[in-house]
């Protein structure tokens, strides 16, 4: 991905685009590849960095919503289960099998959650990834070392997948430039074109060199997720607000907390919530919490309340309980659940399926759904999109389509597995200039071959993309993310061809955003 490239292509102010795409996260990239793997003229637009917001900071995992099957959410969960299977045949590099277990600890809950979950497998058809089994009390203390044992009476096991977020954010935008569509990050958008009372494209400023540009599309998709009503008043300030942020943050610490490779999860918590502990990428995160926020924030912080229920939760079921100071980092989203058209809903009983909108103009919006079903989300937005704009219908190929760095054999022992197929092109790399191999960072696995490879081929223009979405750097460990700083930034500035003033400013920046990432 060259952004230099993908700029000269808004040079000719009379093209015009099949489909413009605003919002570099889930929804977005998701409709950005269902469109541009068609063959249609696809352009898609994000203000910050793909995944910057909400679809970087999910609690990892790719789930049909065990959840969801007890809300009686049936269809969800069945559309989810298949997506999951798919992602996981399309991205076996990010996406991988991870055993659940759930403590119980009165006579009826084995039994119940036996039942349940066995009928969450059978929803998955051929696309299972594994049979939920009871656990005995040595069963459960084995696969959970660090659990409370007293009063435990059993447990059940059961299959989800986890992921990399971002990373499958990243190798999303990368297949689609692959498959002739054009990508730009840090490129935002302020106003809508209409013609004839109809909405005709976009205008948006390039954020690094300030220069504005007039973008004509036959339609438009507002996949902004929490900000998409932003969009909308672009083209009806009166419009009425179709979004209602959640706020949900994760705690990361060492995963000797939990100890093993099996994941925690409590179905219920004191106020009805579901609380998972995950291992990822050798450190463990705690999450999540569902808080209704009144405005949609790039940046939202954690609530005290948030960071305390979760550390009392987690500190019932942990034979050691985790303290503040055991915190490495804690990372915060918006969830951008779908408004109720009634009052009174709680954010935790809104629906996480997804909506399709069509305003006045003809802007297609997106609002809800998860990451899970990213894709299935693309394909429905894309067949509104396309009929509304009268352009040939054409089939969809993204169930198969084997998504960038897809790789067969995957060596998880590796700590660059995540890279997949493009883990030999940072060798490759490495044998060109054998200086790119001096390890940043020990504690993160990082090598000075990953910044050059991120700015050369992953479209990172920033310290901050760097260090919080092409690696994990400051949600595995903020205060490393700082000392990390300074030298990345030198690196990228000999890249970029910036000077010293952009290297200081970068490190500032990065320095502030990782502080806000740790507990006081």
């Amino acid at each position: 991905m060259d952004r230099n490239g993908s700029m000269r292509n808004l040079e000719d102010p009379d093209v015009q685009w099949d489909v413009v795409i605003i919002g570099g996260g889930a929804s977005g990239l998701g409709a950005a590849l269902e469109a541009a793997s068609r063959g249609y003229k696809i352009l898609l637009l994000e203000q910050d960095d793909f995944a910057k917001g909400t679809s970087s900071r999910s609690t990892k995992l790719v789930h049909g919503g065990v959840r969801y099957l007890a809300q009686g959410n049936i269809l969800l969960v069945l559309e989810a289960l298949k997506e999951r299977g798919r992602l996981k045949l399309n991205a076996p590099h990010l996406v991988k099998d991870q055993p659940f277990v759930i403590p119980c600890y009165s006579c009826w809950c084995v039994p119940f959650y036996t039942i349940g979950l066995t009928l969450y497998d059978l929803m998955a058809g051929r696309l299972s990834i594994g049979r939920s089994v009871p656990l005995s009390k040595m069963g459960v203390s084995k696969a959970l070392p660090a659990i409370k044992t007293h009063k435990l009476r059993g447990g059940v096991r059961y299959y989800d997948c986890q992921f990399d977020d971002a990373r499958l954010a990243v190798n999303l935008a990368q297949t689609i430039t692959e498959q002739g569509g054009v990508v730009i990050n840090h490129m935002k958008v302020n106003g809508l074109m209409t013609k004839d009372g109809k909405i005709s494209g976009v205008e948006a400023g390039d954020r690094e060199t300030g220069k504005q540009y007039q973008i004509a599309a036959r339609v438009v998709i507002n996949a902004t997720g929490v900000f998409v009503d932003d969009i909308l008043k672009m083209e009806n300030p009166e419009a009425r607000d179709v979004v209602r942020p959640s706020q949900g943050i994760h705690l990361v610490m060492n995963q000797d907390f939990l100890k093993g490779g099996e994941a925690l999860m409590i179905p219920k918590t004191s106020d009805g919530r579901v609380l998972f502990a995950v291992p990822w990428h050798n450190r463990l995160v705690l999450g999540t919490t569902d808080v209704e926020k009144k405005v949609a924030e790039l940046e939202p912080v954690a609530e005290e309340g948030e960071v305390e229920y979760i550390l009392e939760t987690a500190g019932r079921f942990m034979e050691h309980a985790p303290k503040r100071e055991d915190v490495l980092a804690v990372f915060t989203g918006l969830r951008p659940l779908a408004a109720p058209s009634g009052e009174g809903k709680r954010t935790k009983e809104i629906s996480r399926g997804h909506k399709i909108l069509v305003s006045k103009g003809g802007l297609v919006t997106l609002t809800g759904g998860k990451w899970t079903t990213y894709r299935k989300m693309g394909e429905d937005v894309v067949n509104r999109a396309l009929s509304l704009a009268g352009l040939p219908a054409k089939e969809s190929v993204t169930a198969a389509l084997k998504i960038h760095g897809h790789l067969d054999e995957v060596d998880r022992t590796d700590p660059l597995y995540w890279y997949g197929s493009d883990r030999k092109q940072i060798d490759r790399l490495i044998d060109e200039d054998p200086e790119l191999g001096h390890v940043l960072s020990e504690k993160l696995h990082i090598l000075e071959a990953q910044v050059v490879w991120a700015v050369r081929m992953e479209m990172a223009r920033t310290v901050e993309d760097f260090l919080t979405r092409r690696t994990r750097a400051i949600q595995l460990d903020a205060r490393e993310c700082i000392r990390l700083a300074p030298r990345v930034a030198e690196i990228m500035a000999n890249e970029l061809v910036h000077d010293r003033e952009w290297e200081k400013n970068q490190v500032k920046a990065l320095t502030e955003l990782a502080s806000a990432h740790l507990l006081n």
